[in-house]
């Protein structure tokens, strides 16, 4: 498939872009800039009308921020307890605090 694909590709150099001092078109001079008009004054806004009192918003439960079910949020609980309670094991057997029966 890819036997040949150098063969195959075309090379083809790029053209240089022309050169400003070869060409026939004269320059034109250039123009000085234009000064910037100037905007009316903005009219003043009018007073904000005081705020209606809200009520307050109802919080939103655990599973509607999750978007979980409860049997998915049970299965997450149980795998972060086991994972804990390895690497607690595994840090007391590496410290020394606990030894394992086996090994006396």
């Amino acid at each position: 498939m890819l036997d040949n694909l150098r063969d195959q590709a075309s090379f083809t150099e790029e053209e240089e872009p022309p050169d400003p001092k070869k060409s026939k078109q004269p320059t034109q001079p250039l123009q000085p800039p234009q000064p910037k008009q100037l905007k009316p004054p903005k009219q003043p806004k009018p007073p904000k009308q005081p705020k209606q009192s809200r009520q307050r918003k109802q919080s939103r439960s655990f599973d509607q921020v999750t978007h979980m079910t409860a049997l998915q949020r049970f299965t997450l609980a149980v795998m972060l307890l086991i994972i804990v309670s390895l690497l607690g094991t595994m840090f007391l057997l590496i410290s020394g605090k606990i030894v394992p029966w086996f090994i006396l």
